[in-house]
């Protein structure tokens, strides 16, 4: 199809639509070509029109939040990139209903700050509460499944709303995970009571841990692979000897095995490289295969 068609779609809905974005610029790995159409939309609304014009027009499209877990391609995405939108929280007593774009830290600090405990586990969780729901997001043993109560969800068919176990949640998995097509625009989670000095005081500990063991001073992605069953990814590539093993300018962290950081100039082909070749001498040591965690955009 003529691009132009969305571009005129764009500026009668007035959605913000950049050409050939470069994607390096909203991925914390800072790795990836451009986007040959980005999309800044506003609102639920405005995301919903942008996802039935790509399905309309049969026009390659997806949809990312901060770009968190990431790895685009240095060719860049030639298609649409549809960026969700931030919006504000809507609280309602012990439940909250975000829109996609949020930020799930920032979220952990304001049910803190209401003396509401369950997402305490988010802070410092870089992602996007829609990026957070589609991968079931966890840490210090929480995770979005104890505290989600439903969501919006765009579908080819329209909106809906998914409860319960219908989401099918599980380790860094949803049903989002199984229909690329579906998007998560809302999440609607449902908290508890809680002090809040104590819910600071926990928050403040997980800030330190984070702090005291991941490379938070370089681009990444977070953890590079999932946790195996019975294992740890981390632990199993720092035992394989392999902290600090460099491709091009991508590096297993020294601080943390279980991260894959730009060390400067890193490209896509150099982190898919290193993740390769890390899974493989695991393999051959341990006889487990580390699948990635790190979403790759194609």
């Amino acid at each position: 199809m003529s691009y132009q068609k969305l571009l005129d779609f764009a500026k009668n809905e007035g959605i913000v639509l950049l050409e050939n974005e470069p994607l390096s610029k909203h991925t914390s790995f800072r790795i990836g070509g451009p986007a040959r159409l980005f999309a800044l939309p506003e609102t639920v609304n405005q995301l919903t029109g942008l996802v039935a014009f790509a399905l309309g027009h049969d026009l390659k499209w997806v949809v990312m939040g901060n770009g968190s877990n990431l790895l685009a391609p240095d060719e860049g995405f030639d298609g649409l990139v549809i960026r969700t939108p931030e919006g504000k929280p809507r609280w309602e007593g012990n439940q909250v209903t975000v829109p996609a774009g949020y930020s799930m830290s920032r979220l952990s600090a304001e049910a803190a700050q209401r003396g509401l405990a369950g997402l305490t586990f988010a802070q410092g969780i870089p992602g996007t509460v829609g990026g957070a729901v589609v991968m079931n997001a966890g840490a210090y043993g929480g995770q979005i499944a104890d505290t989600l109560v439903s969501t919006r969800c765009i579908t080819p068919d329209g909106l809906c709303t998914l409860t319960g176990e219908g989401h099918k949640l599980s380790y860094r998995h949803s049903v989002y995970a199984e229909h690329p097509g579906w998007v998560c625009c809302e999440a609607t989670f449902c908290l508890q009571p809680g002090d809040r000095d104590a819910l600071a005081a926990e928050m403040a500990d997980f800030a330190q841990r984070r702090r005291d063991k991941q490379p938070l001073e370089w681009p990444s992605a977070g953890s590079t692979f999932k946790r195996p069953e019975g294992y740890f990814a981390g632990k199993l590539i720092e035992d394989a000897g392999l902290k600090g093993f460099t491709v091009g300018g991508a590096q297993v962290s020294e601080k943390h095995a279980g991260f894959v950081i730009n060390k400067g100039g890193a490209t896509c082909a150099d982190v898919l490289q290193l993740m390769e070749q890390v899974s493989n001498i695991v393999y051959d040591k341990f006889g487990v295969r580390l699948e990635p965690e790190v979403k790759i955009l194609k």
